[in-house]
């Protein structure tokens, strides 16, 4: 019998490839998007993928995304909380509704699909959730804190529910880190950039400036979404599932000081949940 995942952010990028990748290999995916007649058709004729409406910020899409899954086959294997975007602004610079925006995406967004689907991933049992952070939700970065700031809130956020999701529900969570994608991510953040002034004329200027471009010396060459979707494609095949896992030696080498002493975070995460529940 196929099992069931349902993946948000999968109009492109990491969220599609792992949408496909999936697919070619037996799930029956239901792939997120604000525009699912248009994605469906776009890969139509594609085995077990079908396109559904997700917007993350308005729970009651996903409540009906859901609903429409248990109606057809009662359970949820696996939820992948893929959808975010990224933000370059200092601070300073920043406006509040764009602030607003990335933490409602990239925050609220995760914590919406996940009280959504876990009555479904309580049935599957066990059910897994991965959610796709980044090295900037372990590593903060000049021009990207209110970015970083959001991963980390979802880092702490699949932490805390891996305490005692797996001993409560049989659900694992793993935190998919990835560095830099060659995708559209990327040109999206730049591109709103550009549409929002460019790199301003102001104080921040000369270090913004220095720092792109060394982001980009430093990602000439990054990694593919189709290379990240391998990774979750392992990740639901492992018995064990990790807490946090990276997904390219760059984003190793890159959070190396951070992650040393404990790479997959299930030490610290045994640690908790003995120190807490006895368990």
């Amino acid at each position: 019998m196929s099992k069931i995942i349902a993946i948000t952010g999968a109009s492109s990028g990491i969220g599609l490839a792992s949408a496909l990748k999936l697919a070619e290999n037996g799930w029956i995916v239901y792939a997120g998007t604000r525009h699912a007649e248009r994605d469906q058709a776009a890969h139509e004729g594609k085995a077990n993928l079908r396109f559904i409406e997700m917007e993350v910020t308005d729970p009651a899409s996903l409540e009906a995304a859901f609903r429409q899954i248990e109606e057809t086959h009662g359970v949820l294997d696996a939820l992948f909380c893929n959808a975010g975007f990224g933000y370059l602004r200092a601070l300073g610079q920043a406006e509040n509704a764009d602030i607003q925006r990335v933490f409602d995406t990239n925050v609220y967004g995760v914590m919406h699909a996940i009280r959504a689907a876990l009555p479904l991933l309580r049935k599957a049992d066990p059910g897994y959730i991965i959610a796709t952070s980044s090295v900037g939700g372990l590593v903060g970065q000049p021009f990207n804190e209110i970015y970083c700031a959001s991963k980390f809130a979802v880092e702490g956020l699949i932490e805390s529910l891996a305490t005692y999701y797996k001993p409560t529900f049989n659900i694992d969570l793993t935190l998919l880190e990835p560095g830099a994608i060659a995708t559209n991510f990327t040109n999206t953040v730049l591109g709103h950039v550009q549409q929002t002034g460019g790199i301003l004329d102001d104080e921040y200027k000369p270090m913004i400036s220095r720092y792109l471009e060394s982001f980009q010396a430093r990602n000439s060459v990054p990694q593919t979404a189709e290379s990240v979707a391998d990774v979750v494609w392992e990740l639901l095949r492992l018995e064990t599932k990790p807490l946090r896992v990276r997904t390219s030696e760059a984003a190793e080498a890159f959070s190396k000081f951070k992650v040393e002493q404990d790479p997959t975070g299930l030490e610290g995460l045994l640690n908790t949940r003995k120190l807490h529940l006895r368990l």
